[in-house]
């Protein structure tokens, strides 16, 4: 009997494994991606360009704020006054990779480049609010707590845990990347 139940498992779990690694794990984590992330860093970025379609070419005095505040400060709140080495090229380079990792994150194409760039964009994202913006002991909370809601260290760990399996198996069968022959 627990002979039957092992085989069973095994067809089952295998068939299931070999199914995910072809293409089920790359397009779900993709469509997690596209349905909780996107629209988060979409928003974010239309917060740090001007208005309609020639104003996504266009970086506001916002985003410096948001981006390098520390910088602001010392400029008297100048955004003019800022030297574009190095303080404009991080704004400049996290504005446009707010909004171009994720798209290529769903549209499976780069997918474990843009994927590594977004655990690092993440990972920096949370150094600036923690430095720089001055959120409080519950907004970032503790890792091995018992309140798994805190912004920083418990929702973002898990945006990077979406992101883990893409930069090790890519964006799977049915990605860009896979049409193009890049993974």
């Amino acid at each position: 009997m627990m002979k039957t139940v092992r085989s069973l498992h095994d067809v089952v779990f295998g068939t299931l494994e070999h199914q995910a690694d072809r293409w089920a794990l790359g397009i779900a984590l993709r469509l997690i991606f596209l349905a909780v992330l996107l629209p988060y860093y979409l928003n974010s970025f239309m917060t740090k360009v001007g208005p309609g379609l020639g104003g996504l070419f266009s970086i506001q005095p916002g985003a410096y704020y948001q981006i390098v505040p520390q910088a602001v400060e010392a400029a008297g709140g100048d955004v003019t006054a800022i030297s574009i080495f190095p303080y404009g090229l991080i704004v400049y380079l996290g504005t446009y990779a707010e909004a171009v990792l994720p798209i290529l994150i769903v549209l499976g194409l780069f997918t474990r480049l843009a994927s590594v760039g977004m655990i690092g964009f993440i990972l920096v994202q949370s150094l600036v609010d923690v430095l720089f913006h001055q959120v409080d002991a519950a907004t970032i909370g503790n890792l091995f707590d018992r309140f798994p809601d805190a912004v920083i260290l418990d929702q973002r760990l898990l945006w990077i845990g979406v992101l883990l399996p893409l930069v090790a198996k890519g964006g799977g069968a049915l990605s860009l990347d896979r049409l193009m022959r890049l993974s």
